[in-house]
């Protein structure tokens, strides 16, 4: 029977335990690195111009946030 153990570690988060694992799991710095600051908002749009952004995003492979992000980002660059 294999035997897994488990190591209780000190955090980088002001002194909070954590999980230690010897291989994968969270480390401080991975992942994707953030674009900006993300705040939530709802908008209210046609349904024409929602499949218009849709069809847009499965042609050029890109998601609802990138599509709305660049066309703020290129309202406000004016």
């Amino acid at each position: 029977m294999k035997t897994n153990n488990i190591k209780v570690g000190v955090s980088n988060k002001e002194g909070q335990l954590g999980f230690v694992f010897s291989r994968g799991g969270h480390r401080e710095g991975s992942g994707r690195k953030g674009i900006g600051v993300t705040k939530k908002v709802s908008l209210t749009l046609t349904e024409e111009t929602w499949n218009k952004i849709d069809d847009h995003c499965t042609d050029n492979k890109v998601s609802r946030s990138e599509v709305i992000r660049n066309i703020l980002e290129s309202y406000f660059s004016q």
